[in-house]
């Protein structure tokens, strides 16, 4: 089966972007779809939140500069069927380094692109920093489709034209002309307010055939699972943020084709 690459980008902060790759992908690998996880946040924030300790030398700071490769950075997690390339400070550096390289939008797609040919992941999901620096935009260079999460307030649609403008600019360059939005995810949507259903409406009313249809609710335990090193179904396995993420993966494994094949009769 080929490996689709998904980029999860905001240039906002606190929208839950970290929160949904990291239970997105532990919820495609729990459906036995074998997925890796790249921290690309120098915060390493998605290297926590699965229990994983920052190491030295473990990110993909190394193959960025051709001095390893993105394989020998894979690293176990606590769940089946799924693994992580975790981040480290050093990250931070390679946003100025990049930029000093040539083809430097294209770094993370070369580094990737033995991983993507040996075709031993079905979905590779990236987690991005909270900017559209260098290393977000080499993940959108290297990623079939971007993902955006959007919290449920009016504030946070301001930086959803910007995003889509740089999808555009990189696919106009040529530097990805396969790049889709491939949809919009919803999140920390408030069931008591009118404000978030609102919002919703909004965003769908402009990208109809893009928002997904599970919205992801703002909830103490998504909040709190990070900072016991679990995914919300290992923490709260019955929370409605377990349910809502259970239901994105369903969306996502339709919308993109992910289901594992049939085994042979």
């Amino acid at each position: 089966m080929p490996t689709t690459i998904f980029t999860i980008a905001n240039q906002k902060g606190g929208v839950g972007k970290t929160t949904t790759a990291v239970n997105l992908a532990a919820a495609l690998a729990d459906k036995k779809i074998h997925t890796l996880l790249i921290d690309l946040d120098p915060q390493a924030n998605a290297t926590s939140a699965l229990g994983v300790e920052k190491q030295e030398g473990r990110s993909l700071y190394g193959p960025l500069h051709g001095e390893s490769t993105a394989f020998e950075m894979i690293t176990p997690t606590a769940y089946e069927h799924l693994a992580l390339i975790p981040s480290e400070e050093d990250l931070a550096a390679a946003e100025i380094e990049i930029a000093q390289s040539e083809n430097y939008l294209a770094k993370l797609r070369s580094v990737l692109e033995p991983l993507r040919a040996s075709q031993g992941y079905r979905a590779i999901i990236i987690d991005c920093p909270p900017a559209l620096g260098m290393l977000s935009m080499n993940s959108l260079a290297a990623a079939d489709f971007l993902l955006i999460t959007l919290q449920c307030e009016y504030l946070a649609l301001e930086g959803l034209g910007q995003i889509l403008k740089n999808v555009d600019r990189l696919k106009t360059a040529g530097v990805n002309s396969t790049l889709e939005v491939g949809g919009i995810v919803m999140t920390m949507f408030d069931i008591r307010t009118n404000l978030s259903r609102e919002v919703v409406e909004e965003v769908k009313k402009h990208f109809p055939e893009k928002v997904f249809d599970t919205v992801i609710p703002r909830t103490v335990r998504l909040s709190e699972a990070p900072s016991f090193g679990k995914t919300i179904f290992a923490y709260d396995p019955l929370s409605p943020g377990a349910t809502a993420y259970k239901s994105l993966a369903r969306e996502i494994i339709e919308r993109f084709g992910l289901k594992n094949p049939e085994p042979a009769p």
